[in-house]
């Protein structure tokens, strides 16, 4: 099926989350079931494997923000289906790791009309090493021609769907460096993709441009257009409340100046991992290896810029 073309005006002032992230297997896309939680009318997150999908099911259709894995496309529609919605109109990528953006190479061909930030559309275009510190770096190929975004956004992009107003923004480098905000005015409801994970600490895919001070800038960037009863989406995790991203920037602020502390001696890696820079966050956010590795990574390459 061909997707239609859309002409769309675009507003120019222009994970891997969870600890341990790996390739799933066809036996875990199998056994995997969707589970849906109702955050306001019309609007459900879905649970399965990988990213959370935000979905939107009105009268105009269904949009959702990120799409999983193909195998598991069948059993969210059933889902969708189930919540009283059809086919998927609209997929919003909130950034192009295959654990949030894979089954846009299911819903791509059957038609649906797929949006991301310019950054990751480009990088769904080639070949890309991922290395997640907690296994081998290991590589995404390029989507073909119908899985990819057919309209792009540089810094911000306004939509209507299901009667309500969604932005998608975007604040420079963070998780990725195609990194989007999605959020839903109407709902007061922001999904935020792996920029923030509410299952441990990040993953920053800093060998792909993604930064430590980034991810920073995007989320207080991001509170700025929420206020205490917001909800957030997590591209892992529970959905959480403007306070959760609250405590979650200001543990990034401090393991980013006890970094940079370390850093500004001249401390290798290994001395600071030895020094353990996040062991008083490290009961809520579990295994720093990610974060302390990608960190160190991100403030070293920025130093050696200076």
């Amino acid at each position: 099926m061909q997707r239609p073309f859309l002409a769309v005006g675009v507003l120019v002032a222009c994970g891997f989350g969870s600890p341990g992230f790996a390739q799933v297997t066809a036996e875990q896309l199998a056994a995997t079931e969707i589970r849906t939680e109702k955050i306001g009318e019309g609007l459900h997150v879905l649970f399965g494997l990988g990213g959370n999908i935000l979905a939107s099911i009105g009268p105009q259709g269904v949009l959702i923000v990120d799409t999983q894995f193909p195998a598991l496309v069948p059993k969210y529609l059933k889902a969708i289906g189930d919540l009283g919605g059809g086919k998927v109109n609209v997929a919003i990528n909130t950034h192009w790791h295959y654990d949030h953006a894979d089954g846009d190479q299911a819903l791509g061909p059957a038609g649906t009309w797929i949006v991301a930030q310019a950054n990751s559309r480009q990088m769904l275009t080639r070949d890309k090493m991922i290395n997640t510190v907690v296994r081998p770096p290991f590589p995404q190929p390029p989507y073909a021609v119908d899985a990819l975004p057919d309209a792009t956004f540089a810094q911000n992009m306004q939509l209507t769907f299901n009667g309500e107003r969604i932005d998608l923004l975007h604040f420079g480098p963070a998780h990725t460096t195609g990194d989007a905000a999605v959020i839903f005015r109407m709902h007061n409801v922001v999904h935020l993709g792996d920029v923030f994970n509410n299952s441990g600490y990040p993953f920053i895919d800093t060998d792909n441009g993604g930064d430590l001070d980034g991810t920073i800038a995007f989320c207080e960037a991001v509170l700025k257009e929420l206020n205490a009863d917001s909800i957030v989406v997590p591209g892992h995790g529970a959905v959480a409340k403007q306070a959760d991203l609250v405590a979650y920037v200001a543990m990034l602020k401090g393991v980013r100046a006890k970094l940079a502390a370390l850093i500004a001696t001249g401390a290798s890696l290994e001395q600071v991992v030895a020094a353990k820079p996040t062991a008083e966050w490290d009961a809520r956010y579990g295994d720093p290896a990610r974060i302390v590795n990608r960190g160190y990574a991100a403030l070293s390459r920025g130093r050696a810029a200076r």
